[in-house]
């Protein structure tokens, strides 16, 4: 009996054991979960001017092309983080989980979104450096390129091969944070961002190489 008992004894506290482990890693799990990438994101406004936007609005089929986007932090402060969301405008573009994709609305396809444009590795990217400047968050379409100091410049450069024909539009918007609570705007109070309508074309490119040797298209 006494070696049954001390048995019992070494299950029960072996259970307790268990229930206090399990207990804090509960709490440790919750503790993960309750800290985001945006908690400590300062709440409010912060001021913004977009200095640098364009992407060329004729392009072909299988060539690559680079979007420049400058944003300057006109404001005081320094932005949390600044963000970047990008999609293709319409329906289609809308429901696609691509930043540069469209969905296709055939019913019953095990992959429906469709790349209009294919970044390409390591991009986005702050000019004149060769590392990964705007990190990819929770959401696609949505990239993190952090801090920017009062009065500081990103200047950033997304590089994109055009894969499908057609004439699509680019929109883009500027925030300070992750945070629904922190807000970029411009100086007049609107939010920052704007649009390319880009037409691409299937068609062979019309072709010459220069006196420099370089492939340029004939004008």
């Amino acid at each position: 009996m006494g070696g049954h008992a001390r048995q019992v004894s070494r299950h029960r506290h072996r259970a307790a054991v268990a229930a206090v482990l399990a207990t804090l890693l509960a709490l440790s799990i919750a503790a993960c979960g309750g800290s985001s990438s945006d908690a400590n994101e300062a709440e409010g406004s912060y001021d913004v001017k977009v200095t640098d936007a364009s992407f060329p609005t004729k392009q072909h089929l299988g060539q690559t092309y680079l979007l420049n986007l400058g944003v300057h932090n006109t404001g005081d402060k320094t932005i949390p983080a600044l963000t970047v969301n990008v999609a293709v405008k319409g329906k289609e573009g809308e429901g696609s989980t691509l930043p540069f994709g469209i969905r296709d609305p055939q019913p019953e396809l095990a992959q429906p979104d469709r790349p209009v444009w294919v970044l390409a590795a390591h991009y986005p990217k702050f000019a004149r450096s060769s590392a990964n400047g705007g990190a990819e968050t929770s959401n696609p379409k949505t990239f993190d390129f952090g801090p920017l100091k009062k009065g500081a410049t990103a200047n950033t450069i997304w590089k994109l091969s055009a894969v499908k024909a057609g004439t699509y539009t680019i929109v883009y918007s500027v925030e300070a944070g992750l945070s629904d609570a922190t807000k970029a705007k411009t100086g007049g109070g609107a939010a920052p961002g704007g649009s390319f309508t880009v037409k691409i074309s299937s068609a062979a490119r019309n072709t010459e190489v220069n006196g420099s040797g370089e492939v340029v298209e004939k004008k």
